[in-house]
């Protein structure tokens, strides 16, 4: 005799056992899709499309159908959205010196305004795929800095744009190039999206490796930060402040950067609905996520006192305190992951990308 009961009964057990079957491994494994799906995917995405709109915006600006101050604005879009991929850059992007082809920093000696004008006196007509097998100085952002900002270039002069509009062209074709192949790398069968969603692979042999390597990306971006307003504030040079050795000191936005980066970094943490490392720490590790969250918003709070821009800050002794004191609060943050949320999760941190600069 057919029972209903005895058929629900079944499809209940299947379905509990499909559902275990399916579900990810461990709370590790969860989160690790988590930041790669909903924080970090997202992010390379809208850098796409920065790239992809300022290759559009070099050319409208090159044939007089955009003007200087819109080609900035495209240039600042680009700026923002690769500073926001600082603390994100695992994977095809941290490998290859590929970063130093989006951006060439730090550019003690001028670099960038001399290997412009010498690339531009040998190959004045220079395209993208010419470019692309010059000296990663010349191909990014930098440069692309220098050319619609310096003060011994003046692109509203029909001479000087003629003659920097064939490199501000190429670079803006070699970004979106470079951007939408990186794009295409983690989005790939076996690539970084996969590899750090579905556990073992070839990259990482468990979802703690994974998180270990998320980690220790957040250190080394934290770490970085403090490089990028340590080195002008003269955290390495005696307390001299160096500011032409700030991050797009010549575009004034140094720290807006630094805020863009920073908010970044503090999404790895929280991730979307709580699933970022810091959900990965039980009830009893609750102080240590108090200090990190305390941390964060210390950082914004120092940051959005700032009025840039950084130069006039380092002007005073009043903005050099200020800076000081958001320095500080970097520091923290910097130690708070590398030392007290490693040991919450376990993690054993080797030496981070910046160890020897």
């Amino acid at each position: 005799m057919f029972r209903p009961t005895l058929l629900l009964t079944a499809l209940a057990t299947l379905t509990a056992f499909t559902s275990a079957g399916c579900s990810p491994q461990n709370p590790q494994a969860v989160t690790s899709a988590a930041i790669a799906k909903h924080v970090i995917l997202p992010t390379y995405s809208r850098w796409v499309d920065a790239d992809r709109q300022l290759a559009i915006s070099a050319l409208a600006f090159c044939q007089g159908n955009a003007e200087l101050e819109t080609a900035r604005a495209d240039f600042l879009q680009a700026q923002n959205a690769w500073a926001e991929l600082q603390p994100l850059l695992i994977g095809p992007l941290a490998e290859g010196n590929r970063a130093w082809q989006v951006q060439f920093w730090p550019d003690k000696k001028n670099l960038v305004g001399r290997q412009v004008e010498q690339l531009l006196t040998a190959q004045p007509q220079i395209n993208a795929a010419a470019l692309e097998n010059a000296s990663v100085v010349v191909q990014g952002l930098s440069a692309y800095e220098y050319i619609l900002y310096d003060a011994t270039v003046d692109m509203t002069h029909a001479e000087q744009k003629a003659r920097y509009c064939p490199l501000l062209i190429a670079i803006g074709e070699r970004q979106k190039s470079l951007a939408e192949d990186i794009l295409s790398r983690w989005n790939s069968a076996d690539g970084m999206l996969a590899q750090l969603s579905t556990f073992p692979n070839q990259r990482y042999a468990d979802a703690h490796e994974a998180i270990a390597e998320l980690l220790s990306v957040q250190v080394t971006a934290l770490d970085s930060l403090k490089k990028k307003l340590g080195t002008p504030l003269g955290r390495q040079s005696k307390g001299i402040p160096q500011p032409f050795q700030a991050d797009s000191w010549r575009s004034q936005s140094s720290l807006k950067s630094l805020e863009v980066s920073l908010l970044s970094a503090e999404s790895v943490w929280k991730g979307v609905d709580n699933h970022g490392l810091r959900g990965l720490l039980s009830a009893g590790q609750k102080p240590i996520v108090d200090r990190i969250d305390v941390a964060y918003a210390i950082s914004r709070k120092q940051l959005s006192a700032l009025q840039p821009p950084l130069t006039a800050l380092l002007a005073t002794d009043a903005g050099r305190q200020q800076l000081n004191a958001f320095y500080d609060s970097l520091n923290t943050l910097h130690r708070l992951h590398e030392g007290d949320l490693a040991k919450a999760l376990g993690i054993q941190l080797g030496f981070n990308a910046n160890d020897g600069d």
